[in-house]
């Protein structure tokens, strides 16, 4: 059987597993113990053990369950109303109101976390409920959260980021830098798509009960903001005065919110109980996936699906445009059966030398991959987002995707717009090139 043949022959299998109404990472266990039972002759036990114990026994994997707390703190006290109030008057005038909370308050966690699975469960457990009590549809608040939750790893610093450059041996400052404009054009994108959304079905977005605001009350309100503005400044400074790690910032923020969460009295011996417990168990869940998955890609690569698919479209030969197409349906076929790090880490020795052939910048094919695995975060059956929020929600993972489903567009259109206007990608890393040969900063 070939290779590619494999390759479906788990995908169905998968399919059918997840069907039938498996645990995911049992589903994804499952399968990847198929693809390693009949299609390799390595042992699959001896791998299944391997892959759980390295895929859980990390120390910036840590920086996860801090994260989750941190979110549930902010969830189980006022702290996430507080950051409501003190948007609601500055978002009543603009169509689809405080559903862009989700895009604004992903845009700057992303910049603190650089994981979407953080990301999506952090800022969704402050915004979830709300939305929801306030009347704002389900699919919109978690198809925009879906969606902006992967900006966790557009927006520097981000752990795939430095995976890739690791891999292909390009500068981390510059692929940092190259980040933040496609992150920028992400969140327009986003709420743009929220914007035309609201206008054409108005009568979905809850009436504006706040009446006329003057500057002076929209700045009183806006102190609402500073408990959750400091929390998430703390985050980011200690990242960037080189005091914390991205895993001890984790630590940081779940102790700040803490402090924080005491010193607005809303701060209880039951709140602080039920938020150990919700991270215990959201936490758990997100690590069993993980396991599952791990195994899922060590099967994959010992069966070369990826290098096969890698290797055929270096058959094929095509021209610059024709290649990026191909890779991003290449990518996004992996990424229905393959988490982001793996995908970066089996493909970029084969894909590197296809994109130096046909003279494409290996710092703007790395923003490219990531935007892709962005997508492949919420593409089933295997996209992390989606796990994560159909857990959190309670929803089922494919209401969940048909939600995203118009943000995955918006992904695909940025896509787009880099390949077209490439210059969004690459104008900041090659200022600092010349600055740095200038002289200036290094």
């Amino acid at each position: 059987m070939s290779t590619l043949a494999i390759g479906g022959v788990l995908l169905v299998v998968m399919f059918v597993v997840l069907t039938l109404g498996a645990w995911i990472g049992f589903g994804l266990a499952i399968t990847g113990w198929v693809g390693m039972a009949f299609f390799t002759n390595s042992s699959p036990s001896l791998n299944l053990a391997t892959a759980v114990w390295q895929s859980v026994a990390s120390w910036e994997l840590a920086a996860l369950p801090l994260f989750v707390w941190m979110g549930e703190i902010l969830f189980r006290t006022n702290l996430a109303n507080q950051m409501f109030i003190g948007l609601a008057p500055w978002l009543r005038r603009i169509p689809g109101r405080l559903l862009h909370v989700n895009v604004l308050a992903c845009g700057i966690f992303g910049s603190v976390s650089g994981s979407s699975a953080a990301t999506a469960v952090t800022i969704g457990k402050m915004t979830v409920p709300e939305l929801k009590r306030r009347g704002y549809p389900d699919h919109m608040s978690l198809g925009s959260l879906a969606g902006s939750g992967t900006l966790g790893i557009l927006i520097p610093p981000s752990i795939i980021m430095v995976v890739y450059a690791v891999a292909a041996e390009v500068s981390i400052i510059q692929i940092f830098l190259a980040g933040f404009l496609p992150g920028l054009l992400v969140m327009v994108l986003f709420s743009g798509y929220i914007i035309i959304w609201a206008l054409l079905n108005p009568s979905q977005v809850p009436p504006d009960d706040l009446g006329s605001t003057t500057l002076r009350q929209k700045l009183y309100a806006s102190r609402e903001l500073i408990p959750c503005m400091l929390l998430i400044l703390l985050v980011i400074w200690v990242i960037v005065a080189g005091y914390a790690t991205a895993t001890e910032a984790a630590a940081f923020g779940a102790v700040g919110s803490l402090i924080l969460a005491w010193w607005g009295g809303s701060l209880t011996f039951e709140n602080f109980r039920e938020s150990l417990l919700g991270a215990t168990r959201l936490s758990a869940m997100i690590m069993f996936i993980l396991a599952g998955a791990a195994y899922l890609t060590l099967a994959m690569g010992f069966t070369g699906i990826p290098r096969a698919l890698a290797e055929y479209v270096a058959w094929l030969n095509p021209s610059k445009f024709q290649l990026i197409g191909v890779l991003t349906v290449m990518y996004i076929l992996l990424g229905t059966a393959l988490d982001g790090v793996s995908m970066i880490v089996l493909t970029t020795t084969i894909v590197l030398p296809m994109i130096q052939k046909v003279g494409i910048d290996p710092v703007w094919f790395g923003i490219f991959i990531v935007l892709l695995v962005e997508i492949a975060e919420v593409t089933p059956p295997v996209g992390f987002v989606l796990f994560v929020l159909q857990s959190m929600s309670g929803r089922d993972s494919w209401y969940v995707a048909y939600a995203s489903l118009p943000f995955f567009l918006m992904l695909v259109i940025a896509i787009v717009v880099i390949t077209i206007f490439p210059d969004i990608v690459t104008v900041l890393p090659r200022m600092f090139v010349e600055a740095t040969q200038a002289g200036g900063p290094r």
